[in-house]
């Protein structure tokens, strides 16, 4: 009797080590997701890097002026002539005109591209006839090269601001829609059964069960609907430059050609980077990261 009595106070104290293993084991899961990383885990990880690598590249770059591996400034500048280039352009107050002349455009044409794209997107995933219409036409227009779309766009509607959405246009639509039907396509059909069992049908369901379980897709396409925007706008500034439409970067870099600049083409090309380097850490990353901590898929940061 004693022995049985014994045995299962052993067992019943085995089950509470067990599930005092589960429990701290599930706080040590909710502590990680709760978390944040320090700043200094954050300098060492996501910003040292860049600036490791942006230095790296200025050394390589002034060693192949030094040691006169190049030495002719009109095929490779110095980084002391494109630091010359943007330290006039800020001290002449052009710098940030620029900037802001592309990037007000780019912008403006890439959220109407989203409220395009994205009940196109929609329409052509949920409805077969349409889907089989135009599914294969705007792959073709996601494949098309953006500057293709210049030279019809100047003859249809002239040296404008019309002309240049209308290349954004043509060139970011089809990413924002085809990755809105590859995200829906990847939805679990149990998500869409549970929707209609819950009276989730036609717009309601698109909006609570469709897009949020196609998220994910979707964030993949607008990024590269923003890729196709910015190149889209710099092919039309480069090859419609007109004093009308003010200097864009793609006009500076034009500019910088035509007087045989360099230094000058050199600066567009970094500002014309930086551009896309930025909105892609201050809008797109942020965004993904969201969506990815809220499917417990990123621990930390």
């Amino acid at each position: 009797m004693a022995s049985t009595e014994t045995k299962t106070t052993d067992t019943r104290a085995e089950g509470d080590q067990q599930l005092a293993s589960v429990e701290a084991g599930l706080d040590a899961l909710e502590t990680g997701v709760v978390s944040r990383t320090s700043f200094q885990q954050t300098f060492v990880n996501k910003i040292l890097p860049p600036i490791i690598a942006i230095a790296v590249v200025l050394v390589v770059w002034q060693a192949l002026i030094s040691f006169k591996i190049v030495d002719d400034p009109s095929k490779l500048p110095s980084p002391a002539d494109v630091g010359g280039e943007f330290k006039e352009a800020w001290l002449e107050g052009k710098l940030l005109e620029y900037i802001w002349t592309s990037v007000s455009r780019g912008l403006l044409g890439f959220l109407m591209a989203l409220a395009i794209g994205t009940p196109l997107g929609l329409i052509v995933a949920r409805v077969k006839f349409v889907r089989a219409a135009i599914g294969p036409i705007l792959s073709g227009l996601q494949s098309l090269p953006s500057v293709a779309w210049v030279p019809p766009a100047v003859i249809w509607l002239g040296l404008n601001n019309s002309m240049m959405y209308a290349v954004i246009l043509l060139g970011a639509v089809p990413s924002i829609a085809n990755g809105l039907v590859s995200g829906i396509d990847q939805v679990p059909p149990l998500f869409l059964r549970a929707g209609r069992t819950m009276g989730a049908t036609g717009l309601k369901g698109a909006w609570h069960i469709v897009l949020p379980a196609a998220l994910p897709g979707y964030l993949g396409g607008l990024k590269q609907g923003w890729a196709f925007s910015w190149r889209s706008l710099m092919a039309a500034e480069i090859i419609a430059s007109s004093p009308d439409l003010g200097i864009g970067l793609g006009a500076l870099l034009e500019n910088g050609r035509n007087a045989s600049s360099m230094a000058m083409v050199f600066e567009a090309i970094v500002l014309i980077l930086f551009v896309g380097i930025a909105i892609d850490l201050l809008i797109f990353s942020p965004l993904e990261r969201r969506v990815l901590r809220g499917r417990g898929l990123l621990v930390k940061g």
